[in-house]
């Protein structure tokens, strides 16, 4: 199974913020929530992103993808200096801290300068770390630029309506049609920068590497190991070992054990689940090796990451 398959299998945008944007020159927003990736789509008019220095124009049908957690401007002029902060936790105010975020709401999900601007833009933002997400989306450049007609106009289109719309199991629909936007974003940059993909992207089409990756995928749990591998792909253990760091970049086991880790961090997203489908040898050789990948114990992992929010006193 590829990572953009595993994006949609798992519980990957459960707390996702799903926003319509309308504005009217003059406007610029400074982003620094720190949201680990963005996602935007152009509905209307046109809007420039700058990001580490780079300026792109974004038209009407265009998609970009941002990966976090790092500030970026999104303007109606790439020289205005800002006149709205986006904080974490998805707070707006003015550059003098004055808070904004309800003047300017115009109805349900839409937020701007005008009810009826000239721009009009989707922003999904996957506020949480979602790690299998991070796998996916580190083949992806720090913006990721989609032209118009590179994604189905259809899909954007349909969010837009979800966003908007006050209906039973709405944050659901807008989560899941916020993954499929993304998968189909993802292939559609891979797809016009073949020469720029990297990692289990640049895997898809090689015939020997490729199939070692779907046996990762589909079962992490199996007990691998370079030998089993190459047994079951008709090949020298020291073939497979230097096609694979040669097309992915690191070595099979490291890429297996790295994998394993992010499937665990997404299992500890639903209480139900526990990480033991991911193998590495049981539960004690996981909690350590899932330590030294993210500095906690997966019980702790969860609680920081995932605990529901504390009620608040009314």
């Amino acid at each position: 199974m590829d990572p953009l398959t595993r994006l949609l299998d798992g519980p990957h945008a459960r707390r996702a913020f799903a926003l319509r944007v309308v504005m009217d020159p003059p406007w610029s927003i400074l982003v620094q929530d720190r949201a680990p990736l963005t996602l935007m789509a152009v509905l209307a008019g046109q809007a420039w992103l700058a990001a580490d220095g780079e300026r792109v124009l974004l038209e009407s049908g265009d998609i970009a993808v941002v990966r976090g957690p790092d500030p970026y401007l999104l303007a109606d002029d790439p020289g205005r200096a800002a006149t709205i902060i986006i904080h974490p936790g998805q707070e707006c105010t003015t550059p003098s801290g004055e808070t904004v975020h309800l003047s300017m709401s115009h109805g349900v999900r839409t937020w701007g300068n005008a009810s009826a601007g000239e721009t009009v833009v989707l922003v999904g933002t996957y506020t949480t770390e979602a790690e299998i997400g991070s796998a996916v989306t580190a083949v992806l450049p720090r913006v990721a630029i989609i032209p118009a007609g590179g994604v189905d106009a259809a899909l954007a289109r349909f969010l837009g309506g979800e966003i908007t719309t006050n209906a039973p199991a709405q944050g659901s629909v807008v989560d899941r049609m916020l993954d499929v936007l993304l998968v189909h974003a993802v292939r559609a940059w891979a797809a016009e920068h073949p020469g720029r993909a990297t990692g289990w992207l640049a895997a898809g089409t090689d015939s020997l590497v490729a199939p070692m990756l779907e046996l990762m995928h589909d079962s992490p749990a199996e007990a691998w190991t370079l030998e089993t591998f190459a047994a079951r792909l008709h090949v020298s253990r020291a073939t497979l070992a230097s096609r694979f760091r040669d097309v992915v970049g690191e070595p099979p086991m490291t890429y297996l054990t790295n994998w394993r880790m992010l499937l665990a961090s997404e299992l500890l997203a639903d209480p139900n689940l526990t990480t033991a489908q991911v193998g590495y040898g049981g539960p004690f050789a996981l909690s350590a090796a899932f330590k030294r990948r993210f500095g906690l114990s997966p019980t702790a992992y969860r609680h920081l990451k995932y605990a529901p929010p504390t009620p608040q006193a009314v």
